[in-house]
């Protein structure tokens, strides 16, 4: 597989990853459609990823920054970016083990610790248009949790599946009514914390070093059991021992497991405007039992 070039700037990745970094390219080895591991003189291996929308690598990196900011979790360093290309550092991957999975789960609770302006803030120099994967994603500040996340997390994937035809106008009502109670759901409010906004079992890397590590953000401010409700829907190694980590940092307030589901709409309904119908179905038998409660 060949190293493709970033559509209107005629550069394969090793050339954008020599003019990012300043310095030559030994080596370029193609991961996937917009993945290259790239290797500098010198011997630094280096991950050159191409921006897939306006605005993502500016959003990614900043993302990370912001991420490092808080010097509670480990991601990898952004070594250069453009409108286009993403350059960072390469994570040598190992196995999960239960100890990593304890001190993510005591560095997740630092990192939302550290906080946010408010729910929805971007990172310093973030856009306000990012996005999630492949989905666009607004970042735009709001000070009451649960209006906040009805309106820019819930409900705009909500009206792009009906439109889209992928959830009947009926169904859409069903999540429209449980945001409607979000305020009674939700739990004690809670500051806005600073958030991974991806956090599903492929944006964990186990490395070598023992440690796990963050890639691909979608960084926003949030409320902190957002990520922890996206580990739980994707599948996470050791999840309970993240958990028992979690806890002796930052205690979660009483219920939350019961607030899992509403914390995964969001995400679940991204996956229904990416990839179809069979998300669909999940989120609605979320808003069902929100509703039955």
């Amino acid at each position: 597989m060949s190293a493709r070039p970033a559509a209107g700037t005629g550069e394969d990745p090793g050339t954008a990853a020599a003019r990012l970094t300043g310095r030559p390219v030994t080596r370029q080895r193609p991961l996937s459609a917009t993945l290259t591991e790239v290797t500098l003189d010198g011997g630094r291996t280096v991950m050159v990823k191409r921006g897939d929308g306006p605005g993502a690598v500016r959003a990614e990196a900043a993302g990370l920054r912001w991420l490092a900011a808080a010097d509670a979790v480990r991601v990898p360093a952004v070594h250069g970016h453009d409108r286009h290309w993403l350059v960072t550092g390469q994570v040598p991957v190992g196995r999960p083990s239960a100890r990593a999975a304890a001190r993510l789960g005591r560095d997740l609770a630092a990192l939302h610790t550290v906080g946010a302006p408010a729910f929805g803030a971007p990172p310093p120099d973030g856009p306000t248009d990012a996005y999630i994967g492949l989905a666009p994603m607004r970042n735009v500040p709001g000070t009451d949790w649960p209006h906040w996340y009805a309106e820019h997390r819930v409900l705009p994937y909500l009206r792009r599946a009906v439109d889209d035809g992928t959830v009947g106008r009926g169904e859409a009502e069903l999540v429209e009514r449980a945001c409607e109670r979000l305020p009674e759901l939700a739990g004690p409010a809670e500051p806005p914390a600073r958030l991974h906004g991806d956090l599903w079992n492929g944006n964990v890397l186990w490395g070598t070093d023992g440690q796990a590590w963050l890639i691909d953000p979608a960084a926003h401010g949030g409320h902190r059991e957002t990520d922890l409700a996206m580990l739980h829907l994707f599948g996470c190694p050791h999840l309970d021992r993240v958990l028992e980590g979690y806890q002796e940092v930052a205690p979660l307030a009483a219920g939350w497991a019961d607030r899992v589901g509403l914390h995964q709409l969001f995400p679940l309904l991204v996956h229904t405007v990416l990839f179809g119908r069979g998300y669909a179905g999940q989120a609605l038998t979320v808003a069902r039992t929100a509703l039955a409660r």
